[in-house]
């Protein structure tokens, strides 16, 4: 399973007031953090003001790359935000995070996709707003694969959100998304998966044990990658133990390397 690293994003007040200062080492430590404790990629969210989060992004990915050689995503609704970020980073290496079927921003976000051939994170909603069902996700994928299609990107290339919900206020939500992962892996055409975990267990005490048990059903779902905190070690060891019980750990290496360097 792909990690991508959640850390660095300014709805966090630490990072937020890390972007506002320029911090550059505070960012930085974070990055090689993530990277050391197994992060594959570093996603980078600089949406603190929105008249300053281009030159932001820009910043961000910058420093962010002094640190380390990790992939990044870059995390923003914004195309000009977008491509200030893209524009930084070697073609074809990163993820772009985040586009849907809403008009606007499918029309505005995936000629950066081709333009800088980057990995596409696709929320499975369109204009209609969030969706209720795997039917109205279906809707949305769909106008997102066609476009994709016809730009010439590659379905290995699309991860797909199929949109976590809180369990709190929409306790059918769960299975609905386990239903999406494993539908994507039949019907997908070769379409990923990804889920940004954390939003199962919104409003709810004790979440990480909801976060945990949730994502090891959707590794058992055919989940491809999650984005989680990856300092988090009871979540890292749910992550080389679901990948043990999936075959996705040959001869369970992984997971004997982590017992053996303490991780578990």
């Amino acid at each position: 399973m792909l990690i991508i690293a959640e850390r660095i994003n300014a709805t966090r007040k630490p990072v937020a007031e890390a972007f506002a200062a320029r911090d550059a080492a505070f960012i930085q430590q974070e990055a090689r953090r993530q990277a050391d404790a197994g992060a594959d990629v570093l996603d980078l969210n600089a949406a603190l003001n929105p008249r300053q989060e281009r030159d932001l992004m820009a910043w961000a990915v910058e420093t962010v790359r002094d640190a380390t050689d990790l992939p990044l995503a870059v995390d923003t609704a914004d195309p000009e935000t977008a491509r200030a970020g893209l524009a930084l980073v070697p073609k074809g290496s990163a993820f772009l995070n985040s586009i849907s079927a809403e008009r606007d921003r499918l029309e505005a976000m995936l000629p950066l996709a081709v333009e800088f051939e980057t990995r596409l994170v696709t929320l499975a909603m369109d204009d209609s707003g969030l969706p209720d069902s795997c039917e109205a996700r279906w809707k949305a994928l769909d106008a997102i694969f066609a476009a994709a299609d016809d730009a010439g990107i590659p379905r290995d290339r699309i991860y797909v959100d199929p949109l976590v919900r809180p369990v709190s206020t929409n306790p059918e939500q769960a299975g609905q998304c386990l239903q999406m992962i494993r539908e994507i892996g039949e019907r997908g055409g070769g379409a990923r998966t990804v889920v940004g975990l954390s939003n199962i267990s919104f409003g709810l005490p004790a979440r990480r044990h909801l976060n945990r048990t949730f994502l090891a059903l959707a590794a058992g779902a055919g989940l491809s990658a999650a984005i989680i905190d990856p300092l988090d070690p009871d979540m890292m060891a749910t992550v080389l133990a679901a990948a043990c019980l999936t075959g996705d750990d040959d001869f369970c290496m992984n997971y004997i390397t982590a017992q053996r360097e303490g991780r578990l």
